[in-house]
């Protein structure tokens, strides 16, 4: 009979055992819950709640078991209940009885709540790294191809001339707030947990500072009931990975649309692409959609966290125990689809001409017209109505802006000469004239990138 059933009696069924084995989960916090028993064994030592003989053996034990997992000798199966006993299982075997004063003042709530915040603030300096890594991919292609002239969309449809620059400036200043928000849920992951046992704290006079010290936390929850059953900081960090996952799906739609004939602007490396099985000519934006694919993981694990969350009282129950699937699934998703992007804007290919010339006299420059109008005394509504009638014509008649006659020229500005009109329409000049704060101007994308690369300095996404 297991060591823990001895209120209940008997063994548990083999489907059950199976089913409640939360072994195959916690494979992934092994080094977190045996640095975690190492912090507490010696704080027990230090307290004289265990002698230092005993502690000392404890901590030397565990650091066999860890090395023993690192090189593959211990591997539990799911004849454990859990990860914990199963460390504690071997470290019986290892120093003997005394392995078993290891649960001394703590509780399996409070183990699991210490292990899971630990993996996740190192998850979430990773994930730091590669949302800046992709931030500085991004931005070395402003440097590069940031002059590169492309109209740019709204409802999908062309709305006015714009640089390439300032597009890919959008996606990164959205990344800043994406490693803002993982920045605020890791401080709010940085508390110890440990020594809050089960729900009510204990009776040994344990040193909960000593721990948290011990373990690099920067703080102690401060109730004990509160600390074991908290799961707010992993809904908090699987939502800032949701918004995330939606930055990152549409950059990856735009280069699915970019790399298609219709638009030609991009192509993706061979080393991110795929030909089809049947179709000899086909490169398909494979990586695209597959981050595109992808961003569906993590918002169904924080749908997945809010449904398993919302109805448990407190403390602790069981079914905390899938709290760690979502979050996995979201973590690993994510890091996956960041890798993948930065590789794939590194290696992008991309026609500098593509709308160089296309875009002269493009209707897109309307705003243009109407915007001189304007400089002229005309309210902008009626400048506004004005340019959209006279578009109206010219696209009935299959005619560009640049094709004005010299009769239409007059009607919309008497004092609109041909030389100015030229320069009205010419798209690269469009783009100079968006000098205010945050336009498409040279100077503007310079100036946002010098911004930017100051926030790549810090660990939140805060410029200093």
């Amino acid at each position: 009979m297991s060591e823990l059933r001895s209120r209940i009696g008997g063994e548990l069924a083999p489907a059950m055992r199976r089913f409640g084995s939360s072994v195959d989960l916690d494979r992934r916090l092994v080094d977190e819950d045996i640095a975690g028993s190492m912090a507490h064994a010696t704080m027990l030592g230090e307290t004289g709640i265990l002698s230092p003989d005993a502690a000392a053996a404890l901590v030397g034990g565990l650091k066999e078991i860890r090395e023993e997992w690192r090189d593959g000798t211990f591997s539990p199966g799911d004849d454990f209940e859990d990860i914990h006993m199963a460390v504690e299982a071997r470290l019986v075997e290892k120093v003997g009885p005394v392995g078993g004063a290891l649960h001394t003042a703590r509780s399996r709530n409070d183990q699991i709540a210490t292990d899971l915040r630990l993996w996740m603030r190192n998850k979430l300096e990773e994930m730091d790294s590669a949302v800046t890594a992709l931030m500085e991919a991004i931005l070395t292609r402003v440097d590069g191809d940031g002059h590169i002239l492309i109209p740019g969309f709204t409802h999908l449809q062309r709305g006015q001339p714009i640089l390439l620059g300032h597009h890919l400036l959008a996606h990164i200043w959205a990344l800043s707030r994406d490693r803002e928000r993982l920045g605020g849920a890791r401080s709010r992951v940085d508390a110890c947990p440990l020594g809050s046992c089960a729900m009510a704290g204990t009776s040994f006079p344990v040193d909960r500072d000593r721990t948290a010290t011990l373990l690099g936390f920067g703080s102690v929850m401060e109730n004990a009931m509160d600390a074991a059953s908290a799961r707010d900081h992993v809904i908090e960090t699987v939502s800032a990975l949701a918004i995330l996952a939606i930055h990152l799906s549409c950059m990856a739609e735009e280069l699915v649309l970019w790399s298609s004939s219709e638009f030609g602007l991009v192509e993706l490396d061979g080393s991110y692409a795929s030909s089809s099985s049947i179709m000899p000519q086909k490169r398909n934006p494979d990586a695209a959609e597959l981050v595109r694919g992808h961003s569906g993981r993590s918002t169904g694990a924080l749908m997945g966290l809010v449904v398993l969350l919302k109805g448990l009282p407190l403390a602790y129950n069981r079914d905390l125990q899938e709290d760690r699937f979502h979050l996995y699934t979201a973590v690993d998703s994510t890091l996956i689809c960041l890798e993948v992007l930065r590789g794939v804007y590194a290696t992008l290919g991309i026609r500098a001409d593509r709308y160089e010339e296309t875009l002269v006299g493009d209707p897109s420059l309307a705003t243009e017209l109407a915007d001189h109008l304007v400089s002229k005394g005309l309210p902008f509504r009626d400048a506004h109505d004005r340019v959209a009638r006279l578009v109206a014509r010219l696209d009935a008649d299959g005619r560009g802006l640049d094709d004005l006659s010299p009769n239409e020229l007059s009607t919309l500005d008497s004092d609109l000469g041909r030389a100015e009109l030229t320069v009205l329409l010419d798209p690269r000049e469009a783009t100079n004239r968006k000098r205010s704060r945050g336009g498409t101007a040279p100077e503007e994308i310079s100036r946002q990138v010098g911004l930017l690369r100051e926030t790549l300095k810090g660990k939140t996404g805060n410029p200093e």
